[in-house]
């Protein structure tokens, strides 16, 4: 109905080797991400690393600055600091601290806690109502659980993708869809940013969506493949895509708006979601024009040689 791009002829056909090196730094930095965090290096939130959740609430709301302050001054500074009202717009006088396991001493944590907070708000009154750990085994296998959750989802697109299409069709989205999660992953790791299982929901979520954002462009390669059989892959592929373009990029703009506003009015609880969420869309987006669709190009190309292999 709303025509962004008049009769646009952009040819991602042939700007697909520019976007293959961009795609091939993404990837590349998801996988070092992956094989650093298997050792334990980045930012690794307490789900995956174990740790502490201190609950405090005190008579009155305070600044999560001078929070952090305070415990960066005691060496807790990776220490997560989440401030809760009991209702909307009531103040936020309890305070979530979610303490990674190299800093938690087990048995001392409350005591540890109660000291620091007197002396860095003297005055204030406050009472630790909950102290929650989580050991290396439980966070052994949320890790664990996590891994796979993505895994299958990114099988279950292939093989759904497959059925409803092609195999071709079906790889293509698959690859996509890995390309979108290792680029997401790979940008949070350079931004130290943390990796919780709120970061892997984002990642199944935004999985969800470049399947979407893919199947619109493939289901008008389909239709054109049926209609023109005469013209080759690359000119169907690059019209196909043109004529998609609005109703994906409006699909993809309306998403961000919604992504963004949850962003930057959400609260930190859901900060790093929203954000991933946002890399998502973009990334998807970009995926589904200059990923998914020239992969059906190189599969045809690679079973022409293919077949040239066969005749001799």
């Amino acid at each position: 109905m709303i025509q962004i791009f008049r009769n646009p002829k952009i040819n991602f056909v042939g700007l697909r080797f520019i976007a293959y090196a961009i795609s091939a730094i993404l990837v590349c930095s998801g996988l070092f991400a992956i094989v650093q965090l298997s050792r334990g290096k980045g930012n690794i939130g307490i789900d995956f690393a174990g740790g502490s959740v201190v609950s405090i609430k005190f008579k009155k709301e305070l600044e999560a600055g001078k929070i952090r302050e305070v415990l960066d001054k005691n060496g807790f500074n990776e220490t997560g600091i989440q401030q809760i009202a009991d209702r909307a717009g009531a103040p936020k006088e309890k305070v979530l601290l979610r303490i990674k396991a190299s800093n938690v001493k087990i048995g001392s944590l409350k005591e540890t806690m109660t000291k620091i907070i007197t002396e860095g708000f003297p005055g204030e009154v406050f009472e630790i109502d909950r102290i929650e750990d989580m050991g290396p085994v439980v966070s052994s296998k949320l890790k664990g659980q996590a891994f796979w959750a993505v895994f299958f989802a990114i099988i279950s697109i292939m093989v759904y993708i497959w059925f409803r299409f092609e195999f071709r069709f079906g790889l293509a989205g698959a690859a996509a869809t890995l390309h979108d999660v290792l680029a997401v992953i790979g940008i949070f790791y350079f931004m130290d940013k943390e990796f919780t299982l709120l970061l892997v929901t984002a990642l199944l979520t935004l999985a969800g969506y470049s399947l979407t954002d893919t199947v619109v462009v493939f289901d008008r390669i389909r239709e054109n493949l049926r209609l023109r059989v005469k013209d080759s892959l690359d000119t169907i592929i690059n019209s196909s895509v043109n004529e998609v373009l609005s109703r994906t990029f409006m699909t993809s703009l309306t998403v961000l708006l919604v992504v963004v506003a949850l962003f930057l009015y959400g609260g930190e609880v859901i900060h790093d979601f929203s954000f991933a969420l946002i890399l998502g869309v973009v990334i998807g987006t970009y995926s589904s024009w200059f990923v998914a669709s020239p992969i059906l190009i190189e599969w045809e190309h690679a079973m022409k040689r293919k077949a040239l292999v066969v005749k001799k």
